[in-house]
Order: C-alpha cells, then structure tokens, then sequence
C-alpha cells in the first residue's frame, strides 16, 4: 500500500423502496438488533428520526468529483448518505440491522423520487460478506455502544471494492463528554486514529492512500452550545 497525499479540512457536521431480504439472525435480550431496534423507536425527535437527516458533509466532501457509480453503505440508519449518494447518481445498496431505520429511508426515498436508485438491506454486518464489488464503500461514524466486530467488517468491506474503486472510513476522533456513546462505544476500547483505522484494515499492495487526516467542525448541542469537534477520516483506493 502506498500514500498518494494526505490532507485534512474544515468540514461542518450532519449525520432507504421496502428494505430487500434479508438474514438477521435470531437475537437475544441484550443483542446489537434489539437495542438497535428500540433506539430508532425510543430516540425519535419531532420529525420522527433520531438523526438530522442531512448528509454528513465529510462524506460529501470526500466524495463530491468523483465519478458516480456503485456505492454501498455500511449502517446507512435513516438513509441520509444514501440518498445523498442517490442524488448525486450514485447507484446505491445500503445496509443496516435495523427495520425501523430502513423504513424511515424507504420512506424518505419515495418522497425524493430517489427508491429506483436505492436497494435497503437489512442485515447483521457481524455475518454479513460482500457479494458484489463497488466503486465506492462507505462506513460513516461506524461506532457501536453495542457489541460489534468493527475491524473484521471493515476488512470485509475493503474486499468489496473494486479496481478503481474507494473505501471511505469516517469516524470520532472524540466524544463531547457527556456523550452517551462516549461512556458505552467499543465496550470501553479508545477511538482508533486513522493509522490504526490503516494498519487494523491490513491492506496489500495496489492500495493509494488517498485521505488520511482529521476534519475539525463545530456543531450545535442539546443544551444550546457550540462545540468544536474531530472526525478522523480514510480513504483508500484500490488500483488493482
């Protein structure tokens, strides 16, 4: 793997047409589909979602000129990223364990005119293998309070790309402290940097690092402040 150019940019913050058949398998009282589940139900705001709906702009940034194609998404949730890629001519597949969150997407893709372009899958990214390759694999913010193979998944993911194609790994840098996920994601583990995101992926020869750097925005909180935070960012390409 070598490093093309490493950059990094001020980048503002935001965080699926029936979800396709699907595997999940049967899950227990404390399961990642169960909690999953319940959060997209219990966390709705007004507008009936748990997240802002707009699509995350370091996404956007690290996308915007490349050339449209095949994209999937890794844990799409409420399907703003997709529809995003959607729109911008993307052909999109995006996975998440959670009907609830694919139904809300769904539903946002039929009122954009975008359903044709999205196939919802509903899946347990735990057991999930790629079956197709991709131009471009996306993983935004992938952290979990609950258990989850985060690694062996994104390994997975590469796989899935195909020559000429991206990898996209955007995620927390940090947690505002009073967080919720601050106290619960990767069951205590730290954040990775972007070299640990690089070296857990494990890449061979015929990968360009692209991206390789943090973004700082700022974003409003619940409590009326501003707070300034990182996302750590990696894109990949794979030349052969």
């Amino acid at each position: 793997m070598t490093s093309h150019h490493d950059h990094s940019s001020a980048a503002p913050h935001a965080h699926g047409a029936t979800a396709h058949n699907s595997h999940v398998d049967a899950v227990g009282p404390d399961s990642p589909a169960e909690f999953w589940e319940a959060r997209y139900v219990t966390h709705r705001n007004e507008s009936g979602q748990i997240w802002s709906g707009r699509v995350n702009a370091t996404v956007e940034h690290e996308v915007l000129g490349l050339t449209p194609g095949a994209a999937l998404e890794l844990g799409c949730g409420e399907g703003a990223d997709a529809l995003w890629l959607a729109s911008q001519g993307w052909k999109v597949t995006a996975l998440d364990i959670s009907a609830n969150a694919l139904a809300v997407a769904a539903a946002k893709a039929a009122e954009q005119g975008l359903a044709d372009r999205i196939e919802w899958v509903q899946t347990d990214l735990d057991t999930w293998h790629p079956s197709a390759e991709y131009d471009l694999v996306t993983a935004a913010f992938f952290h979990s309070p609950v258990e989850l193979e985060r690694e062996a998944i994104l390994r997975r993911a590469a796989s899935a790309v195909a020559p000429g194609g991206r990898l996209l790994i955007v995620g927390h840098a940090a947690f505002p402290p009073d967080s919720e996920l601050a106290e619960h994601d990767q069951h205590g583990q730290p954040l990775p940097s972007t070299e640990e995101v690089l070296a857990s992926l494990a890449l061979p020869d015929g990968w360009v690092i692209e991206t390789n750097g943090l973004y700082d925005r700022t974003v409003p909180w619940k409590d009326g402040r501003t707070l300034a935070i990182q996302d750590t960012v990696v894109r990949v390409r794979r030349e052969r």
